[in-house]
């Protein structure tokens, strides 16, 4: 009789975790100025102004993403691959990935006052459960009178542990099991992401808009004692500022313009190190790709090689970082491009170094409601790295396909080509390259 109830209740329990995302999805409530978690969101950038919820009282909505992959990607460079010499790569087949998940709680609080936490539920960095950050945003105010309800009309404020909104390619980036929205496999080569502690301010009118932020410019909270080096005595832990600018225009029921600049700086982060460029604690989509393995047989753990395929320009005690994007969407077809330049250095440096990224993509959605996608982008970077004395280069070039089952089930499929260049013959990145395909199954809601 035990062991029957015991299977019962297992039963039941996995019975009730089927259930349980169906029973959310047709329940959802309606939260004001949100970005859906769905195909809806797709190209969606800062929340609109425009609130057609009205405020019936307290409403929690629930939300996940799903990723499952295939990966088959093959990899070489100028050592020897799989033997036991410095420069051998981490040995690669081709199989499925560990699924990530993400879990969304999204709360009306009062008339215009929503609360976000969002969870990593399992990720390639962090295979155990993370939080990523929790912020409330007013998009009105508790206070009386036309002065405060004129100036919320345009205004919208952010407080909390969020993602910093430098540059517009967040927007379109994937984050652990939220691939909904990027129409590729992984993101940038240099993957501008990070959560922080702040605040940031929004105006918008007219299509146009500005922004700016105030962060502690870490990844988390840190109050420890910070410690000289020789190259650098300066210990100060200074906040990160950052603006945006720019224009969002409707222009017709076929034309869409965008153009956005941002700026990101801060002077001394003697702490843990700023890491707009390594915020990331999801990981890459492109798993244990051109990473190195040590000499011998163990390897290392994946979480240990978790941001496979990205290039890290280490700017973590001084950085100021400069970005221009456009988007277009003419009917099916979407244009989106990138340039970005940063320079800043690691503590134990004196003088800055440069990094530059460019990127270009092209998306045409069509069928159905846009269910059916294909995209082309092309992204390079070029960064001198600390204790490299000449620059190197990074480009990828992706081919992508996709198609909506539903708007809430996506299913698409990358084939990749990865190039490092100009690396010293010491590195194992040295003519290093990879290719091949992957595919992905994404849910969100």
């Amino acid at each position: 009789m035990k062991i029957q109830l015991k299977g019962f209740k297992r039963n039941i329990g996995l019975i009730a975790f089927g259930v349980l995302p169906v029973a959310l999805l047709a329940q959802q409530p309606k939260i004001a100025n949100f970005r859906p978690y769905d195909k809806t969101g797709i190209n969606q950038f800062e929340t609109s102004k425009t609130d057609t919820v009205p405020f019936d009282g307290l409403k929690v909505r629930w939300g996940a993403g799903f990723t499952q992959q295939f990966q088959n990607l093959k990899q070489e460079n100028s050592g020897a691959i799989g033997t036991a010499t410095t420069n051998r790569l981490y040995p690669l087949q081709n199989g499925f990935m560990t699924a990530q998940a993400n879990l969304f709680m999204d709360v009306q609080l009062a008339d215009g006052i929503k609360l976000n936490v969002t969870s990593y539920l399992s990720a390639r960095h962090h295979n155990e459960t993370w939080v990523k950050g929790g912020y409330i945003q007013f998009d009105k105010v508790p206070f009386k009178g036309k002065f405060w309800t004129d100036i919320m009309k345009i205004t919208t404020i952010k407080i909390g542990h969020f993602e910093v909104n430098y540059g517009d390619q967040h927007f379109r980036r994937t984050d652990g099991g939220q691939a909904l929205y990027n129409p590729f496999m992984d993101n940038y080569i240099m993957d501008q992401f990070a959560t922080e502690i702040g605040g940031e301010v929004y105006v918008q009118k007219n299509g146009l808009f500005g922004m700016i932020g105030l962060t502690n410019g870490m990844i988390k909270g840190n109050i420890d004692s910070t410690y000289p080096t020789v190259q650098d005595a300066n210990t100060a832990r200074n906040p990160s500022f950052y603006f945006k600018g720019g224009i969002d225009k409707q222009v017709n029921n076929d034309v869409r313009v965008r153009f956005s600049a941002s700026l990101y700086t801060n002077s001394s982060q003697a702490g843990s190190g700023l890491t707009l460029y390594g915020g990331d604690r999801t990981g890459s989509n492109y798993q244990n790709v051109m990473e190195k393995a040590p000499a011998g047989v163990t390897l290392p753990a994946s979480t240990a090689v978790a941001f496979s395929g990205r290039f890290n320009p280490g700017f973590s005690k001084k950085i100021t970082a400069f970005m221009l994007n456009g988007f277009l969407k003419v009917k099916g077809v979407e244009i989106f491009g990138t340039y970005e330049t940063a320079n800043g250095r690691i503590k134990t440096e004196i003088d800055n170094r440069n990094a530059t990224q460019t990127a270009i993509e092209g998306v045409y959605r069509f069928g159905k409601d846009e269910n059916l996608f294909v995209g082309a982008r092309y992204n390079e970077v070029k960064a001198r790295l600390a204790g490299f004395t000449n620059d190197v280069k990074v480009n990828r070039t992706s081919l992508a396909a996709g198609w909506f089952l539903t708007k809430n089930v996506l299913l698409k499929a990358e084939i990749v080509d990865q190039k490092y260049l100009d690396f010293p013959t010491t590195d194992y990145r040295a003519t290093g390259k990879f290719n091949g395909y992957v595919i992905e199954a994404i849910v969100g809601f």
